[in-house]
C-alpha cells in the first residue's frame, strides 16, 4: 500500500492510509472511507430543515464521500426533541432538496436516516398533546441533555395494540418514498440509542405479550418488518440500518446483546440490505468511551453486505478496523461535525479542530454549525 498517490482532492499522499481508500457501496463508488454520521444538530424550526443546513453538509462532502444526514421524524408522533426534521409533510421533503442538491453538486452519496423516538418524548411535542407511542407504558425517568444541562422530562407512552402496528411501519415506507422523491440516494432506518424500534428490541423495556414480545425473534419482528417494507418500497440497495445492541441509552438495555446483535445481522441478510451501522459497545452512553470485553466481529462475520462502525473513532482507530477487516468504512460524528475536510485532514494527518459541545444542539444557525474551519483557513 505504499508509494505515492493522487490522495484525495489531489493530495499527495506518501503512503495510502485505509481510511482514505476507494470502496464499492453496492452501486456508489466511495472515493474514501470516512462516513459522517448521523447527527442531531436541533436547527430544523418547526421540523422543517432550513436553509443553513445547506451550506452544513455541502461543507461536509467530498467527491465520492458518504454522508449520512441527521435523524429525521416519520410522522408527527416521531418527535421528542425540539427543532429536529422531518419528512412525513410536502413542505418538508421540499426542505430537504436544495440541501441534498448541494451534496449531489459536490459528488457526494447521501442517505437520509428515517427515525421514530418513540417513548423519548413528552406530550409537548406530540399531536393535541397526546401520549407518546412505544410498545411499552413503563415511563421513562427524567434524563439530564446530552449538553449536561437541561433536564429532559419524558411523558409516559401509550403501548401500541397490536393492530396499531402496522400503521407505523408504513410511516417508516412512507417516510423512505419521501426521501427519495427529496432526491436522497437511500435510507439509514434508525434502529439504535434507545428509540422505537429500539425499545420493542430489548428486553428491558418490551413487557410486551403479543406476537412483538417475549421472544428475541417476537422482539425483532417490528424492527424486520420496517425494514421490510423500506426494502419493498425503493429497493434493498437504498437501504442500511443502524443498530446498538450493546448500548443501553434512555434505559434500553439487553440481557444478551450480543445474541440480539448476533439474530439481526443474520435476519437482515434475508432483505440483502445495502449495509449494516453498528455502534460500538465501547460506547455506553452519549461521547462516554469505556474500556469493552464486548465486540462487534460476530455481527460482522454475520452480516453480508457492508459494514459499517461508529462510536469513538480516532484516525487510528479507524485506519486499524479497516486493515484489520473488521469494518468497510467509519463513521465519524464529532470530528466531522468540527472539521468540515476531516477526510483530506485524515489524509495529510494533519491537526484537528477541537470540537465545542456547548453548541452541539443550540440552535444558532452559524455558531458551532458552519464557522469551524477548513485546512486551507488556518494555513
Amino acid at each position: 500500500m505504499d508509494g505515492k498517490v493522487q490522495g484525495l482532492n489531489g493530495v499527495s499522499a506518501e503512503t495510502l492510509i485505509p481510511l482514505i481508500t476507494p470502496y464499492k457501496l453496492g452501486k456508489f463508488q466511495l472515493s474514501h472511507r470516512v462516513v459522517l454520521a448521523p447527527l442531531t444538530r436541533q436547527r430544523s424550526w418547526n421540523n422543517v430543515p432550513q436553509p443553513h443546513a445547506i451550506l452544513y453538509y455541502s461543507q461536509r462532502t467530498s467527491k465520492g464521500g458518504l454522508l449520512i444526514a441527521e435523524a429525521t421524524g416519520v410522522s408527527d408522533t416521531a418527535q421528542g426533541y425540539p427543532h429536529t426534521p422531518g419528512i412525513w409533510t410536502k413542505e418538508q421533503v421540499e426542505a430537504w432538496k436544495p440541501i441534498v442538491d448541494a451534496v449531489h453538486a459536490k459528488g457526494g452519496i447521501f442517505f437520509c436516516q428515517i427515525w421514530h423516538v418513540g417513548r423519548v418524548s413528552n406530550t409537548g411535542f406530540q399531536p393535541n398533546g397526546q401520549a407518546p407511542i412505544s410498545c411499552t407504558d413503563k415511563p421513562l425517568t427524567p434524563q439530564i441533555r446530552s449538553n449536561g444541562i437541561d433536564v429532559a422530562q419524558f411523558s409516559t407512552p401509550r403501548r401500541l395494540t397490536t393492530d396499531e402496528i402496522p400503521q407505523v411501519v408504513n410511516d417508516f415506507r412512507l417516510a423512505a418514498r419521501n426521501a427519495i422523491e427529496a432526491g436522497f440516494d437511500g435510507v439509514e432506518i434508525h434502529g439504535a440509542h434507545g428509540y422505537l424500534l429500539d425499545q420493542f428490541m430489548k428486553d428491558q423495556v418490551n413487557d410486551r405479550t403479543d406476537k412483538y414480545g417475549g421472544s428475541l425473534e417476537n422482539r425483532c419482528r417490528f424492527a424486520l418488518e420496517v425494514v421490510e417494507a423500506v426494502v419493498d418500497e425503493i429497493g434493498a440497495d437504498k437501504v442500511g440500518i443502524r443498530l446498538s445492541p450493546f448500548a443501553a441509552y434512555a434505559e434500553a438495555g439487553d440481557s444478551n446483546p450480543k445474541a440480539l446483535g448476533l439474530y439481526m445481522a443474520e435476519s437482515l441478510n434475508k432483505y440483502g440490505l445495502l449495509y449494516c451501522h453498528m455502534v460500538e459497545p465501547r460506547m455506553k452512553t452519549v461521547g462516554e468511551k469505556c474500556e469493552c470485553p464486548h465486540s462487534l466481529l460476530p455481527m460482522r462475520k454475520a452480516f453480508n453486505g457492508t459494514f459499517l462502525v461508529a462510536g469513538g473513532y480516532d484516525r487510528e482507530d479507524g485506519n486499524n478496523a479497516l486493515a484489520e477487516n473488521r469494518a468497510d468504512l467509519v463513521a465519524y460524528g464529532r470530528w466531522f461535525l468540527a472539521n468540515p475536510d476531516l477526510p483530506k485532514r485524515f489524509a495529510l494527518n494533519a491537526p484537528l479542530n477541537k470540537y465545542n459541545r456547548e453548541t452541539f444542539y443550540t440552535p444558532d444557525p452559524v455558531l458551532g454549525y458552519t464557522d469551524y474551519p477548513f485546512l486551507e483557513d488556518i494555513e
